[in-house]
């Protein structure tokens, strides 16, 4: 048996039974993360001995995880979360040695219920990119094609999901960080609602865009981990009381009578047109599943990738400049007075993508320009939000691309910002409008690449969003592949 190649689910179902170990299940994966990550990078650091460790006690009932859905399950973590006691370095060298003491809520969560955490994943420095290739440590390949990228930030967990290294991971999105790697290898991806999962522990890069969610291999197992990663939580002080419905229940329920609207923005020329050709095929899937089509309009889309970039680098801006080497993280030593400190700490700690957003984010916050850049940006945000409620307004969920295009070769866009930019076109409204938005395959191209349907819903409707994805899914097994991965001998 392939335990590797099993869901969330279906593991829990073998260990309900007792017929596999949680032992088992995790040594399997280790065995994988050994014979195939090396091609991949895409983790940072593998828990090996520790993972062992909590599924043995998980085996020999030394906790009550009162039959949580994961308890024994081995699950990745991107790097960017704060673990107490393990390295967390968000893909920087200024945060290399940086060990919190304390867990994130999320984390916190994940190990009351029983998770087994095989390791930290690879990801854009500071959750800046698109690609992940602005590691510091190493470049996360796709592992559909080694010499493509794929996606970003939350990349590494999206590869190691895909290429059966973990039975599921948590990434996080401010742009599109879950949305468009998942989309890039052919797994889900949720981006709730924000406010919906805390943010506690959660090492901040645009504190109004950041949000946790999972990456699994099927909707059925993102609607598991997100009922254990939301809530409310008073210790972020921006985390909403909503009420939590039960994700699992309402799967199985027919999309017939739900309107489904189609945004014109968001079909635009220059989109590679396999990828538009696999939408266009989904979306009447949809239709054959019951639902009623719609077309909608969200004006202020071609706005939404300009007011992205100067909102998220602002507050990058803003946040990153605790790290000065005074307190934790990198210092150069030697230095002859604390601003020469400052000024080299922060320059050998921070990569060229960081040191590009923080200088945009400072500019744009100066004096003279707050109100030409970023008060103008905060007012498009707000027409891009209205956008969106107006729309949901005519219809109960949209359906659009996750990206426009497919997973592009390693360094093809890094020499040029501007394009790698525009890749998140189609995830960056999503975000600015706070509302919950989730990837699910829907088709690969010609060369075998996957291709990702975005679904959106309004704000705290991940459940619907998940039915939606849930009975795609069932009506499209064949979008669910395997990579053609080998293990070495």
């Amino acid at each position: 048996m392939d335990l590797c190649g099993l869901t969330i689910h279906q593991l829990r179902e073998l260990l309900t039974q007792k017929a596999v170990s949680a032992a088992e299940v995790t040594s399997a994966y280790l065995q994988r993360i050994q014979s195939i990550d090396s091609k991949l990078h895409s983790y940072l650091e593998v828990f090996a001995k520790e993972a062992l460790k909590q599924a043995r006690d998980f085996d020999e009932g030394k906790r009550d995880f009162n039959l949580s859905p994961i308890a024994g399950i081995p699950i990745a973590v991107k790097d960017v979360l704060c673990m107490r006691g393990v390295r967390t370095t968000c893909g920087s060298r200024i945060l290399e040695n940086y060990v919190p003491p304390y867990d994130g809520t999320v984390i916190e969560a994940l190990r009351n219920a029983g998770a087994v955490f095989v390791g930290k994943t690879n990801l854009d420095e500071f959750a800046m990119g698109s690609s992940t290739e602005n590691s510091a440590y190493c470049q996360t390949r796709n592992p559909w094609d080694l010499d493509r990228v794929p996606g970003g930030s939350s990349g590494g967990s999206a590869a190691a999901v895909a290429a059966n290294l973990c039975a599921g991971a948590i990434g996080t999105d401010t742009g599109g960080s879950i949305r468009q790697p998942a989309s890039f290898c052919g797994v889900v991806g949720l981006k709730p609602t924000y406010g919906r999962v805390s943010r506690f522990g959660l090492v901040a890069f645009a504190s109004s865009l950041d949000q946790i969610g999972p990456i699994t291999k099927d909707v059925k197992d993102a609607a598991l981990l997100l009922q254990i990663l939301a809530g409310y939580d008073r210790r972020d002080s921006t985390s909403v009381q909503s009420p939590v419905p039960p994700y699992g229940e309402r799967l199985e329920e027919s999309i017939k009578g739900l309107r489904l609207g189609i945004p014109r923005e968001y079909f635009v020329e220059g989109m590679d047109p396999e990828v538009a050709e696999a939408v266009e095929k989904s979306i009447r899937i949809c239709g054959e599943l019951g639902a009623e089509i719609i077309e909608v309009s969200l004006p202020h889309t071609e706005y939404g990738v300009a007011a992205y970039y100067i909102i998220a680098p602002a507050e990058a801006s803003s946040n990153l400049a605790r790290y000065d080497g005074v307190k934790y993280g990198l210092r150069t030593p030697d230095c002859r007075d604390l601003l020469t400190m400052y000024r080299t700490s922060r320059s050998r700690g921070f990569g060229p993508e960081v040191k590009r957003r923080i200088m945009l984010g400072t500019y744009v916050l100066s004096a003279g320009y707050y109100d030409a850049y970023y008060r103008k940006a905060s007012q498009v945000r707000t027409l891009i939000r209205k956008d969106f409620l107006e729309a949901f307004q005519r219809c109960d969920a949209l359906l659009t691309p996750v990206s426009p295009i497919p997973a592009f070769k390693v360094g093809e866009k890094s020499e040029d910002p501007l394009q790698m930019y525009l890749s998140d076109a189609f995830t960056l409204p999503a975000s600015l409008a706070g509302v919950p938005g989730i990837s699910v395959p829907c088709g690969f191209t010609s060369q075998g690449l996957p291709i990702g349907l975005q679904i959106l819903g309004p704000h705290f409707r991940e459940d619907l969003i998940l039915r939606i994805a849930h009975q795609f899914q069932q009506a499209t097994p064949e979008c669910r592949r395997t990579p053609p991965l080998n293990e070495d001998p």
